[in-house]
């Protein structure tokens, strides 16, 4: 891989605070680049337009995120007078209708609970461990590699907040419910004390595979479509059941540690009734129009 990228992905961990699975991300896509066009602070906007050609059979998801490396990197380039030019135009520019996210109703969840909490009756460690990790993703809308990699310090003692280190080590702080404090105490109860971490494993904490796979066949048990549930659906279910029940789409921003807001509005989708029938009631031309 070239000088030029590797000072690129220095900036990127340097300045911007990026993760390291980003970090991963950046070089793959940098590094599968070079391979088709050599040093990329020295390819031609012609060798750059070929690599519409190359990636044809890609998916467009997979397009998009290589030709945003691309682009930034370019611009990086740019930046530190590598380049007299930037190729960017040359990328291509696939169409993408943005996802939207797998929901969960309030019986699903019902359902998920009910049976976490059957479980965590029991006393097993594992069990009450599944419930406290259930309560912290619906609860709270962590991320999983946030809630994974939670220190046992971050338990809250005297408020109900926690301490997140989020995306590009950015820190937020989250709501605990009374519900997640209980399970985190009935946990702790039993946790294993020779960790730093709040879920432990043998090597360090649990993995995000690990949790992925504890909520699939959690959903199993709970006679729910395990292909309907994960870690970042129940995330999904925290953000729209809150913006249900009336919550500012500034406020679940800062919950979700969105860095724009444009990310967070992809929720308001599923609250167009609720949004209607607000405008209905509280719009002063509604209301004058009842009163005549």
């Amino acid at each position: 891989m070239s000088a030029s990228v590797e000072a690129f992905l220095e900036m990127l961990a340097a300045e911007r605070g990026a993760a390291a699975n980003t970090l991963a991300a950046y070089r793959r896509d940098l590094e599968g680049a070079e391979e088709a066009l050599g040093d990329l602070a020295n390819a031609s906007r012609d060798a750059v337009e070929s690599l519409s050609a190359q990636w044809r059979d890609l998916a467009p998801s997979s397009v998009a995120r290589k030709t945003s490396s691309l682009r930034q990197f370019f611009g990086f380039a740019l930046d530190e007078g590598w380049r007299s030019d930037d190729p960017s135009a040359a990328l291509p520019k696939p169409a993408l209708k943005r996802s939207l996210p797998k929901i969960l109703s309030h019986e699903d969840i019902d359902a998920f609970f009910a049976r976490a909490e059957l479980e965590a009756q029991s006393g097993k460690p594992l069990a009450l461990r599944q419930l406290a990790l259930l309560e912290m993703l619906y609860g709270s809308g962590l991320r999983a590699s946030e809630l994974v990699s939670l220190p046992i310090s971050a338990v809250p003692r005297d408020t109900p907040f926690l301490t997140v280190m989020g995306k590009g080590g950015q820190a937020r702080m989250v709501p605990v419910s009374d519900r997640a404090k209980e399970a985190l105490a009935a946990w702790i109860a039993v946790r294993p004390d020779d960790s730093r971490f709040l879920f432990p494993s043998r090597s360090g904490h649990i993995t995000r595979v690990r949790l992925f796979q504890l909520i699939k066949s959690l959903a199993l048990r709970a006679d729910l479509d395990p292909k309907r549930v994960s870690p970042h659906v129940l995330r999904h279910a925290f953000a729209t059941h809150l913006l249900e029940g009336g919550a500012d789409l500034r406020v679940l921003q800062t919950l979700l540690g969105h860095a724009d807001i444009a990310t967070t509005q992809i929720y308001t989708h599923v609250d167009a009734a609720r949004l209607v029938e607000l405008v209905n009631l509280r719009h002063p031309l509604a209301q004058n129009s009842t009163s005549d």
